[in-house]
């Protein structure tokens, strides 16, 4: 059984559309909504598809939270506002008994048909460590998460964190079919202005700079 982890806050707007589209997979799954305190409809909304426990905030106490929770032998981390494409799980389990393979995630599409978005998206296709991130999915057996010992308790890069950690125990498996995420970020911010943020994170980051450093610039330039 593959367990569905999605962490929310105040996710309303997208979160029915995310949970419709897993329930219309035709694998055996369950699916789980770790909730940091939203103050909308999130919960209710997701009560009606979904497993809903309650986590402390923060995207990598939810993720861990949920993992905490989890039934299935493997585990698919997404966002609320992600999409799956039509027979998505049924390829899970299959990418993961592939020779060397320690994780996999999909490619990714924005609901926005943008020229500059589609660039950003043609390198999702391919299996560099650089180009995956938390909204194209991630999933891994559960025994390899509990091996990592889950996502690091840090404010921001949770995802990229994990992917790195996850290169020592095989490689990552891109299923070519994509996941649909929502282009709300770039935007309300601005396209090419979301895409330098982005950039400079992901470079200060790897320079060192501490995530929660990172976490506050992010909150103060939204």
């Amino acid at each position: 059984m593959i367990s569905v982890i999605i962490p929310t806050l105040n996710e309303e707007a997208s979160i029915e559309a995310t949970l419709r589209a897993i329930k219309q997979q035709a694998d055996i799954f369950e699916i789980i909504v770790v909730d940091g305190g939203s103050r909308d409809r999130t919960r209710e909304i997701a009560g009606r598809y979904a497993k809903v426990v309650q986590g402390k905030s923060g995207r990598a106490n939810q993720m861990n939270a949920g993992a905490g929770h989890a039934a299935g032998e493997i585990l698919l981390f997404l966002h609320a506002d992600t999409i799956l494409p039509q027979g998505a799980l049924g390829k899970i389990p299959d990418a993961l008994t592939r020779p060397g393979v320690a994780a996999g995630s999909f490619s990714l599409r924005f609901d926005t048909p943008h020229p500059f978005l589609r660039f950003l998206t043609f390198f999702t296709r391919f299996s560099w460590w650089w180009a995956r991130y938390g909204d194209q999915g991630l999933f891994l057996k559960k025994k390899t998460f509990d091996t990592l010992g889950g996502f690091k308790d840090i404010s921001i890069m949770e995802d990229v964190d994990i992917i790195r950690r996850l290169k020592r125990q095989g490689r990552l498996y891109i299923i070519k079919d994509p996941v649909t995420t929502s282009a709300r970020r770039y935007l309300g911010k601005g396209i090419y202005r979301q895409h330098i943020l982005n950039v400079f994170l992901f470079t200060a980051y790897f320079c060192g700079m501490p995530p929660e450093k990172l976490k506050k610039w992010y909150d103060d330039n939204r």
